[in-house]
């Protein structure tokens, strides 16, 4: 995505390709503690860095959605609630076949 302005929250730092050198070190430990860093390059947006933390978070760890929901029934406790997923969704499938097609 080009552009001088930063879509991201305010709270990130923007740095030139060049400051970024001299500084990279302290932007390392910028990102290990959470805050975003903007690279730009002739003022125009070029690249983002995040911590590892962050980058494990949006990338790497990216579940199924059936890992995904039967984390979020235990945190949510639905059986605490006395939810019945089946009954709660159970009628909202259509069971029929479809259109009919013609080839």
């Amino acid at each position: 995505m080009k552009g001088k302005n930063s879509t991201v929250a305010a709270k990130n730092r923007n740095y030139s390709i060049a400051e970024a050198r001299r500084n990279f070190p302290s932007l390392v430990r910028s990102v290990e503690s959470g805050k975003v860093v903007e690279l730009t390059r002739r003022g125009e947006l070029v690249a983002v860095l995040v911590g590892y933390r962050e980058f494990e978070r949006l990338i790497i760890a990216r579940r199924s959605f059936d890992e995904a929901y039967r984390e979020f029934t235990k945190v949510v406790g639905l059986a605490e609630l006395g939810l019945d997923p089946d009954e709660v969704f159970g009628g909202l499938r259509d069971e029929t076949a479809g259109r009919e097609v013609r080839l």
